[in-house]
């Protein structure tokens, strides 16, 4: 644990990151962290505080900092063959790809490797318009896909987005936030009008034939909403009806993390034509994936090229993190640990009325604050407040939604109920200040 009072930092790394960096490359809290030293569950600043991780570098440290058995596969990669680019085959590159068409759902078979979620989902997106031959996308609002011109132009916020949408043709539904219903329904009477007005924005934005429907399994920077039981199924019927493949959005939620199942979509009982994923799946090592059907992949334009795509050290490192999961059944743990998080912060929710509802799954655990339970007004200075308190107890949290009044967390698969008591005691102490 660090001091309970912080040091007035005077990092040369933060000033130099000021000076050199675009503003546009923003950092969490008031005095800016630099992070020096990484170790399983913990993080060291340039000061000397140790901090406990529970959010991973935004659910990318998926099995601890500097994990011994990834960074053994990493380093002897490294000293064997660290590029070639996509014009040659490598054997981490096919072996990574043959373990992920063992372990995706249903026929999803081939993959396209890039560097990073935006890139995977952007040539999900390509894939489905050759495949189809048709160009309109249905995505939903709260949703975030990357910082492409195509991504940009999926994302459901205005606070992601700095310019209008630079690529037509992608239309945005309702969202499944049950807390914040936008038809201000109650499931299960609402009958999933969040799901109904899929087709409702196909038949009056689209030309009624889509290429795709995209959407996180669990939708993260909008704020860990989870959609409710039957939404997926009703959604990809509608899909198919209008000639659409369906694309799950997996970045954040693959890889155990939401408990029991490698892949979030895998607790709807539907299967995805097109996976898309990256951060956890390299534990800090760039690599992304898109994974999909031969009837898909095989449609796919014959010339192309990723310079870093395939990269045989972040194959290497990617395999070695799947690898360590399944070893130490780390799903199984994610689901057990991750329901006693879930206990411990529904305690939470009856002790601090800022607390307006605890969601997720596995170890993907939010909590959304509001001013007022009743009117639900969304409380983002105690988002603020809170996040100053964790750190000076040596905890280190993240946040999201659309008004930036939600506390995401994403601790590490290998967490432990002991991991758990510490960021609860920090977040109990921390809510008492507000």
């Amino acid at each position: 644990m660090s001091t309970a009072e912080q040091k007035p930092t005077q990092s040369e790394t933060v000033r130099k990151h000021k000076e050199f960096l675009f503003p546009a490359v923003a950092t969490y809290y008031q005095e800016p962290l630099a992070l020096v030293k990484g170790e399983g569950m913990h993080v060291w600043d340039d000061q000397g505080n140790r901090y406990l991780d529970c959010f991973g570098g935004v659910l990318t440290v998926s099995v601890g900092h500097c994990n011994p058995k990834v960074n053994e596969a990493i380093i002897n990669q490294v000293q064997t063959l660290q590029h070639t680019s996509t014009l040659y085959a490598n054997k981490p590159q096919s072996d990574l790809a043959e373990k992920l068409a063992q372990i995706t759902p249903g026929n999803l078979k081939k993959s396209f490797f890039t560097n990073s979620g935006t890139e995977a989902d952007d040539t999900a997106i390509h894939a489905a318009k050759t495949a189809t031959g048709r160009h309109e996308i249905v995505v939903l609002r709260h949703s975030y896909s990357g910082r492409s011109a195509t991504s940009l132009s999926a994302v459901g916020h205005s606070t992601w987005r700095p310019l209008p949408a630079q690529v037509a043709g992608i239309v945005h539904a309702r969202a499944p936030y049950c807390y914040r219903c936008p038809f201000k329904l109650t499931y299960p009477e609402c009958g999933l009008a969040c799901a109904d007005d899929i087709e409702d924005v196909i038949m009056t934005a689209t030309t009624g034939e889509i290429a795709a429907f995209m959407a996180e399994p669990i939708l993260g920077v909008g704020g860990f909403i989870v959609p409710p039981p039957g939404y997926f199924e009703k959604a990809v019927e509608i899909t198919k009806k209008h000639g659409g493949l369906f694309i799950a959005d997996e970045v954040q939620t693959a890889w155990g993390r939401t408990g029991d199942k490698w892949f979030g979509i895998e607790h709807w009982n539907v299967t995805p034509d097109i996976i898309t994923s990256a951060k956890g799946l390299g534990n800090g090592v760039p690599v992304g994936i898109t994974v999909a059907t031969p009837e898909v992949a095989d449609k796919y334009p014959g010339l192309t090229f990723s310079t870093f795509g395939g990269n045989p050290v972040s194959s290497a490192a990617a395999l070695a993190v799947i690898n360590y999961i399944e070893d130490e059944d780390l799903k199984t743990n994610a689901a057990t640990v991750g329901a006693y998080f879930r206990e411990k912060l529904d305690g939470l929710k009856e002790k601090y009325p800022v607390i307006g509802d605890v969601r997720g799954m596995g170890l993907m655990q939010a909590l959304e604050l509001v001013k007022d339970r009743e009117t639900k007004e969304p409380d983002p200075q105690s988002v603020v407040k809170v996040f100053e308190e964790t750190r000076k107890r040596g905890v280190l949290i993240g946040k999201g939604g659309l008004y930036g009044n939600v506390i995401r967390t994403g601790v590490m698969l290998n967490a432990t109920k002991d991991t758990i008591d510490e960021l609860i005691e920090a977040l109990d102490q921390s809510f008492a200040t507000v």
